[in-house]
């Protein structure tokens, strides 16, 4: 059965199917129709499905060719942060395992600064302080520090520390006292906390010794300088 333009128009919605349907050759889709049906006809069609239906041609069941799905970029994944060691899931603070890790050798190097004002650095310099020989006392208070660390940073491990080496220099350029500190083992663990607190504790005793003198001293720039061993090799701030 034939029928025109204007007679399909013409028909109710599910009537314009019924009449269409039978047409369409099997296994080609909504775009196979019998030669009844020239292109001008399909055009027709798809502008009064696009009325009725409110759709453009593409998305009909007549279009030339079915809707795309549109993919969703793919968000580049995130480089992993590095977390908190001495701290738990839960947030709560903890002591790391460092059984699983590999003995290697770590060195580790620190630095600290003691302004002493030029009335403190000059009985410092000549050796005029009350308590003694200021630098001597300090450089044994520092080694000894770097020897009580894990008593006095909760979390730190024991180690068994192969060398400390704490040397203090007069700076005159700003009357100040230069402090560097280093640690030596072999072991599972750094030695960073170790040179640290060997600077501090020799910074506090500069501080002690010469507290009479001046009260306007302060301790500055504690840091560390350098650090070689383990699973992250070496590191330098300069």
């Amino acid at each position: 059965m034939i029928v025109s333009t204007q007679q399909l128009l013409s028909l109710p919605t599910m009537s314009i199917f019924r009449c269409i349907l039978p047409t369409i050759a099997k296994g080609r889709g909504w775009r196979g129709f019998a030669t009844g049906f020239p292109s001008d006809t399909i055009a027709e069609l798809n502008k009064e499905m696009e009325s009725i239906f409110g759709e453009s041609p593409s998305s009909s069941p007549l279009g030339s060719s079915p809707a795309q799905q549109q993919v969703q970029p793919t968000a580049a994944p995130r480089e992993a942060q590095p977390g908190l060691t001495h701290v738990d899931r839960s947030g709560q603070a903890k002591m790391v395992d460092v059984s699983p890790k590999l003995d290697s050798e770590r060195v580790a190097i620190a630095s600290c600064r003691v302004l002493l004002g030029e009335k403190a650095f000059n009985l410092v310099a000549s050796n005029q302080i009350a308590k003694g020989d200021v630098l001597t006392v300090a450089k044994i208070a520092g080694i000894t520090g770097a020897k009580q660390t894990s008593h006095l940073i909760p979390l730190c491990h024991n180690i068994n520390l192969s060398h400390v080496r704490v040397d203090l220099t007069l700076n005159e350029d700003d009357s100040s006292v230069v402090i560097e500190g280093e640690a030596t083992t072999i072991g599972k663990t750094g030695v960073e906390m170790e040179a640290m607190t060997a600077v501090a504790i020799a910074g506090l005793t500069v501080y002690d010794m010469c507290k009479a003198a001046s009260k306007d001293i302060s301790i500055t720039d504690i840091c560390l300088q350098h650090k070689s061993g383990g699973k992250s090799g070496r590191w330098s701030r300069n």
